[in-house]
């Protein structure tokens, strides 16, 4: 829960010092992490810290910044990190893949094999897909599944502040909802294998610097 925490409070740093401020109703992207928070009951202390912390100027910028590489038995890994010390991350998740008999890659090296996509979980009752899924087409809505009693709306990276406007405007209670990478293309491995590769995620996950790790393995 404590990782959690951590990735969320970048979340809302990097929201409202990349974004549009501290005003959700102008900032689409601190809208979704204020309610990716509420999700995971995160306190509101916690929160009010975290606002107070990106809009102190005295205080450390955080910056996005992506590695790409592989793991063993050639599965593509893309790292997503938000981090006050690049010098510091860099030399972590080098370490991570070198560890574990990963190469870290040069910048687009394997971010084509994955699609930089948007989504939104939101309550499923009472929802009729067909009509809502002509509703959201216009504006990016890709794919509309169910998840449980849940319903997940995923589209382009482009369409995410169309969406989740949309959304909103009809009154849906959005869950969840944020950016992740899908890989286009997976490959499948032996137990063993999985194993290794694992290892390299489980280590790039417990850093502190890293907020979400991508692969193309077949799960």
């Amino acid at each position: 829960m404590s990782k959690t925490f951590a990735r969320l409070n970048k979340d809302i740093i990097i929201a409202i010092r990349e974004g549009n401020g501290a005003d959700p109703d102008m900032n689409p992207r601190l809208r979704a992490a204020l309610q990716n928070c509420r999700a995971a009951n995160m306190p509101k202390e916690n929160v009010e810290r975290a606002i107070k912390k990106a809009t102190d100027k005295d205080t450390s910028d955080y910056k996005e910044v992506n590695f790409e590489g592989y793991a063993p038995h050639g599965i593509a890994i893309f790292v997503e990190t938000a981090t006050d010390n690049n010098n510091r991350t860099v030399a972590n998740v080098r370490s991570h893949f070198n560890k574990c008999n990963g190469n870290l890659g040069t910048t687009g090296s394997v971010e084509f094999m994955f699609d930089h996509v948007c989504f939104f979980k939101i309550n499923g009752e009472g929802v009729d897909v067909e009509e809502l899924e002509l509703e959201l087409i216009d504006f990016g809505a890709e794919e509309i599944t169910s998840d449980e009693n849940a319903l997940v709306i995923t589209g382009s990276f482009e369409s995410f502040g169309e969406l989740q406007s949309k959304l909103e405007e009809g009154g849906m209670e959005i869950v969840e909802s944020g950016l992740e990478r899908v890989p286009n293309i997976t490959k499948a491995i032996g137990p063993e294998a999985t194993a290794e590769v694992e290892k390299l995620i489980e280590r790039l996950e417990e850093d502190d610097d890293v907020q979400n790790v991508f692969h193309t393995m077949s799960l």
